[in-house]
């Protein structure tokens, strides 16, 4: 692979089985150089967030992401290869596919085949764009029903990409109710939910507004944050230089045990330690106290009592689920909402599809990106190639002989390299890696 430079923009140039391609060079996700990704069996895979794309027709294959790369015509003259291009697309470096109609409001009829999405995240929105083509012109409504309403900036698509194809989105909607014999859905308004009285500076982060509320209420404060998982370490992160002081409370005597293994849930502790946060490990939360109505201290089970004037709570599941060898698996993360997406709608659509990726995810804090792939859950062991206290590692999380997931900090593209010997159904053993 090669980054070519065309003048008014750059494209990546491809050889593979002695055939050239010519795709655009920036992952449409995030911006990352393709170049620097991995090249197998007709498609690259993102060295960041491994998201894959057809180098013969820059279609996403894999996830995360909405659109697809431009694809440019190669010539090949005089042993000299020739590569044509547009200027918008080189300038853009993506591509939305076109897509069929839904039937508008105004042209329904009853008997059109109609279909409710619940939610409007990126599952919902990648049935959008698996249904929509396939259904073609008699296409019933398309409706993406969310609780949340966001603010524009942060939206997945601008609101004229659902107008130019006919998609209702309802906000601040929750399904209250399904039934499945006459398919009748029963909506709720958001304001309707909100009963009952709680301390207002003690949060659940769901939505956008809880975001920016615990931000607004954090800056110069003392938080506590409960769990040290995803949510509560990434949450640490981001406050721990806005905020007075930041608290973490765990009921494990390391982070991301569980998932990242004591090793590296170490190193990671460390890394949160040398930037002001402080831990309570091994212990949970007995009491939170009020005045009135707001909260004021957090009173853990070893009898510590903490400071807070704002709780964030990062415990406990969202039950996105998908089936591991008929077994249910929570990775709630991106690329899988992704992938659940399609899969659903091609199904919906009776184009059986099983689900087929390998789960890939990440997480960012303190200017650190730790990369994830594969399912490493019962791992028994792990190999550690690099320097934990340098933070430049990449770890294999092994189930008796064989790898079955990665970890990494700077230390790219090894987990992209990795998920894609797993997706092509190889088996990569311990012995190969300590």
């Amino acid at each position: 692979m090669r980054e070519v430079d065309l003048g008014c923009g750059k494209a990546l140039l491809i050889k593979e089985s002695g055939e050239f391609h010519a795709v655009g060079h920036k992952c449409p996700h995030y911006g990352a150089p393709l170049v620097k990704g991995v090249l197998s069996k007709g498609r690259v895979r993102c060295p960041w967030h491994g998201a894959c794309f057809n180098i013969g027709t820059g279609d996403i294959e894999d996830f995360p992401g909405l659109d697809s790369l431009p694809r440019f015509q190669v010539k090949i003259e005089k042993e000299k290869v020739y590569i044509r291009a547009s200027k918008q697309a080189l300038q853009t470096q993506r591509r939305t596919k076109v897509m069929a109609k839904c039937i508008s409001l105004s042209n329904y009829n009853l008997s059109s085949t109609n279909v409710l999405i619940i939610g409007a995240g990126k599952g919902g929105t990648w049935w959008d764009h698996c249904v929509c083509p396939l259904r073609g012109r008699d296409a019933g409504r398309g409706c993406l029903c969310s609780m949340d309403s966001h603010p524009e900036q942060i939206t997945l698509r601008p609101k004229d990409f659902f107008c130019t194809y006919d998609i209702e989105v309802l906000t601040e909607m929750q399904v209250a109710a399904v039934d499945v014999k006459t398919s009748d859905k029963h909506l709720k308004d958001q304001e309707k939910l909100c009963k009952g009285k709680e301390m207002e500076n003690v949060f659940n982060i769901r939505t956008p507004e809880d975001a920016n509320r615990v931000v607004k209420l954090a800056t110069s404060k003392n938080v506590v944050i409960v769990g040290a998982s995803f949510l509560g370490m990434e949450v640490a992160a981001y406050l721990a230089e806005r905020a007075h002081s930041v608290s973490l409370v765990e009921l494990e005597h390391v982070p991301f045990k569980k998932f990242f293994g004591e090793r590296v849930g170490r190193a990671v502790m460390k890394m949160f330690e040398n930037n002001r946060v402080k831990f309570y490990m091994q212990t949970e939360v007995s009491e939170l106290r009020e005045q009135e109505g707001k909260l004021k201290e957090v009173v853990l089970k070893s009898g510590k009592v903490l400071r807070a004037d704002v709780c964030v709570v990062g415990i406990g599941k969202a039950l996105e689920f998908l089936l591991m060898n008929n077994k249910k698996v929570n990775v709630p993360h991106w690329q899988m909402a992704h992938m659940h997406g399609r899969i659903a709608a091609l199904n919906m659509l009776a184009h059986g599809t099983e689900i087929s990726t390998v789960p890939y995810l990440w997480t960012a804090m303190f200017g650190k990106s730790i990369r994830y792939a594969g399912h490493g859950e019962g791992f028994d062991d792990v190999v550690i190639q690099g320097d934990l206290d340098e933070l430049k590692f990449v770890a294999f999380y092994t189930k008796s002989d064989e790898v079955v997931a990665v970890a990494s900090m700077n230390y790219d593209p090894i987990v992209s390299k990795v998920a894609e010997v797993l997706a092509a159904g190889r088996t990569i053993r311990k012995r190969d890696v300590e």
